[in-house]
């Protein structure tokens, strides 16, 4: 027979990866308000072309967190430094194959030009899609508590105060109207060229009486609205521009973008304004700790709206010889210890990954009790499978506390006095003490080395000791002391807040005064308590009719004393 008579069809040959642009709104200022589906593209991303945007304080951490979907190897473009037509830059690295994104303020077709680079696209042939963002005209007025649409308001109106060519507002038609008005670019910044710089908010408020919407209506700017740094100002049309004057002579960023809002909504802004109310609002919070532990104490102070900034301290290093952590593990798997105690997350950590390289489990455990220092500690224990046996009270979770709920050993119900104790090489000697005192023996065994960071970059230690943050927090005697020999003292304005009486101790005798102590010895009762230090601070300044600074905001004097 023929071999070629029924030839076998030849398998398709791999297909050309077709290109791809995607517009992708990113919000409002905050990286957390992006997308899903935005989120998803970025993830798909060869090349990304990043916002277009004046700098500010927050842009590059803003552009950082939107990149931090991204995969590696991703190629970065910064709009502000491509120069030239990004349209068609977005359009070429398509054609080449590449899956590109293109990132827009708030949403790409509203108040951006997204559109010209979705005609681009489908003139040249080009697969594109558009992930909306949530537009700055909507949001900011809900980050501002200021209801757009509420009883008898019939109708929004959307208004661009800046020159569009031949295009004008009929501000008296507007001002004639019962709806609220959502002014965009009623600001004048002296850094906009005069062709494009909108009228001013004290012309927009007299334009609108002589319209004849009542001197008394309620009006609100809202300025760098949805980022920590928002600040809203209420007032009347006929009182605006006076208590703005008042309010940027106080602590207002005066050049910064502003939303106004015009109607009954912006006086319901005291009894709604959940955003800037928050207790730790636009807080810059320091974050002494290694990078890997530094996750979840920052989430949780963002929910009280800080900004926290994770600088590390130490660094967490495998011990020099490992032959006694070796010895160790062994030791745990034949059934030498009686005990194991757990003094860190990062003490679970390293018998973790000894017992795994040896291709153990939690199941190396069987038999012998866990003892945990703390909560952290515990939720480190209970993620590889061990509920643990020993934890000390609540309010004194520390080493000390530990030692004050051990049992003393019994050599006739204990069938082994042994305890091991892995650990830092730095760690206090009060639980080996305590349990030696008790009749037990101890294996105290370093399983991680504490190593000083190197120091951080020129502009953090300065604001550390020029009292550019609002807090730091200590989350250990380690970190008071690695961050003053690295960085020096933290101004007399910061407030400093400790995890513990022992860290509280470490603080004093370098010398600073100790302004917040978590009730017990976890990161997250430590943020609760800075957060109701807060939110304390803020009630006294309001019932004594002073203005709510925040820290950093107050007059810097001497460097901080005891």
């Amino acid at each position: 027979m023929n071999a070629n008579a029924n030839p076998q069809p030849e398998e398709p040959r791999a297909a050309a990866r077709s290109g791809h642009v995607a517009l992708v709104g990113t919000g409002p200022g905050g990286a957390d308000l992006l997308t899903l589906r935005g989120a998803e593209l970025l993830r798909r991303a060869d090349v990304v072309v990043t916002l277009r945007e004046p700098a500010a304080e927050e842009l590059a951490g803003f552009r950082e967190e939107l990149l931090s979907h991204c995969s590696e190897g991703v190629s970065v473009l910064q709009a502000d430094e491509c120069g030239g037509d990004l349209n068609a830059l977005a359009v070429a690295r398509a054609r080449e194959g590449q899956r590109v994104v293109r990132l827009y303020s708030g949403d790409p077709f509203f108040g951006c030009r997204g559109a010209d680079l979705v005609a681009a696209c489908e003139e040249a042939g080009v697969e594109v899609e558009v992930a909306p963002g949530v537009s700055a005209v909507t949001s900011v007025p809900t980050f501002a508590g200021l209801p757009l649409m509420g009883d008898g308001v019939p109708e929004v109106r959307i208004l661009n105060a800046r020159p569009h060519g031949k295009a004008e507002v009929d501000w008296n038609e507007a001002a004639a109207s019962d709806a609220t008005l959502v002014i965009m670019g009623g600001d004048a910044p002296a850094e906009e060229p005069p062709e494009h710089r909108g009228p001013g908010l004290d012309v927009l408020c007299k334009t609108l009486v002589a319209g004849g919407r009542p001197a008394s209506t309620p009006v609100s700017v809202v300025r760098a609205g949805g980022t920590t740094r928002q600040t809203t100002v209420t007032s009347t049309l006929a009182r605006l521009v006076a208590d703005l004057k008042a309010k940027d002579a106080k602590n207002h960023h005066a050049t910064a973008p502003a939303l106004m809002i015009v109607g009954p909504g912006a006086a319901r802004r005291p009894e709604l304004s959940w955003y800037e109310g928050r207790p730790l609002f636009g807080w810059r919070v320091l974050v002494p700790r290694t990078k890997e532990q530094a996750a979840a104490l920052s989430d949780q102070l963002r929910g009280y709206g800080a900004v926290p900034e994770e600088v590390p301290t130490i660094s967490v290093e495998p011990p020099r010889t490992p032959q006694q952590m070796e010895r160790a593990v062994r030791g745990l798997v034949t059934g030498r210890y009686q005990w194991v105690a757990f003094t860190s997350v990062n003490a679970v950590r390293a018998i973790r990954e000894r017992l795994e390289s040896y291709g153990l489990d939690a199941r190396a455990f069987a038999g012998v009790k866990v003892a945990v220092v703390g909560e952290a500690t515990a939720d480190a224990v209970r993620e590889f499978g061990i509920q643990p046996d020993l934890t000390p009270p609540e309010d004194a979770q520390s080493s000390a506390g530990l030692v004050s709920v051990w049992p003393p050993y019994d050599d006739e119900i204990d069938p082994i006095e042994r305890v091991l104790l892995p650990r830092a090489d730095i760690a206090t000697d009060t639980l080996v003490a305590g349990l030696t005192d008790l009749g037990w023996e101890t294996d105290d065994v370093t399983a991680y080395r504490t190593v000083r960071a190197a120091p951080p970059p020129a502009p953090v230690r300065e604001a550390i000791k020029g009292g550019g943050f609002d807090a730091v927090m200590f989350t250990s005697s380690s970190t008071v002391r690695n961050l003053v020999g690295i960085a020096g003292k933290p101004h007399n304005t910061t407030v400093i807040a400790v995890i513990g009486p022992e860290t509280e101790r470490t603080a004093v005798e370098f010398g600073l005064r100790v302004d917040v102590v978590a009730p017990k010895a976890s990161v997250s009762a430590l943020a609760r308590a800075l957060s109701e230090y807060g939110a304390a601070r803020s009630r006294e300044a309001v019932e004594s009719g002073k203005p709510v600074l925040k820290p950093s905001q107050k007059r810097r004097g001497r460097r901080r004393k005891l």
